[in-house]
């Protein structure tokens, strides 16, 4: 988890006259008695306020079979439409073996256009908070023209915070998520205005 001053923070820029942005929460895990979705409900509940928020579970999403996927991501994908949509992204993953698990690189390639000049920040779990799983995901949302935010935060045991009502968190770990709230909601409004002001050209 990173340590944030409220001086080193960006400024947010007004809202232009355009819909609120709109912000896609993706539970990754997809295991039975998985604890990922209290995790994302518990993101998308902080993010909800200037924000439309849509949580998108990759345990609900049927995809095509992998036979299908041609490269620059395939078409037909029940939540294309609601990926497309999105101005900015929070992945909430598990760390598997040093990495994120599979259910969410299916979903990543199984689209590309969506995803792209969008911002995205990553609230990883494990033991150790999961971060390995959101450096191996900096790599593949650079190639798919993703920004990913400084700030991420690592949920360490966070089993230990689920209750009856979902996920308590300890100390400090709100501020650390409001911290990267912020700056991919920066990042979310300046990327709108690019992509409908001076789309990117490819040379």
């Amino acid at each position: 988890m990173t340590e944030t001053t409220v001086t080193d923070l960006p400024t947010v820029p007004a809202a232009d006259d355009g819909p609120p942005l709109r912000l896609v929460v993706v539970a990754a895990s997809v295991r039975e008695q998985r604890m990922g979705r209290a995790f994302a409900e518990w993101a998308a509940f902080r993010a909800a306020g200037d924000l439309e928020v849509d949580l998108v579970d990759c345990a609900d999403c049927v995809l095509p079979d992998d036979a299908e996927l041609r490269p620059g991501g395939s078409s037909g994908s029940p939540v294309a439409a609601r990926i497309d949509a999105a101005d900015a992204f929070v992945f909430v993953t598990p760390e598997y073996n040093h990495s994120y698990p599979a259910s969410l690189k299916r979903l990543i390639d199984w689209h590309y256009r969506e995803w792209m000049f969008k911002p995205a920040t990553v609230l990883s779990y494990g033991v150790q908070g999961g971060l390995l799983a959101t450096e191996h995901l900096r790599g593949v949302f650079a190639e798919l023209h993703m920004v990913t935010t400084r700030r991420v935060v690592g949920l360490r045991t966070p089993w230990n915070d689920l209750g009856p009502t979902g996920y308590a968190p300890p100390p400090g770990v709100e501020a650390a998520f409001d911290a990267a709230l912020h700056e991919l909601t920066w990042w979310a409004g300046v990327l709108r205005g690019a992509r409908r002001e001076t789309p990117f050209a490819r040379r």
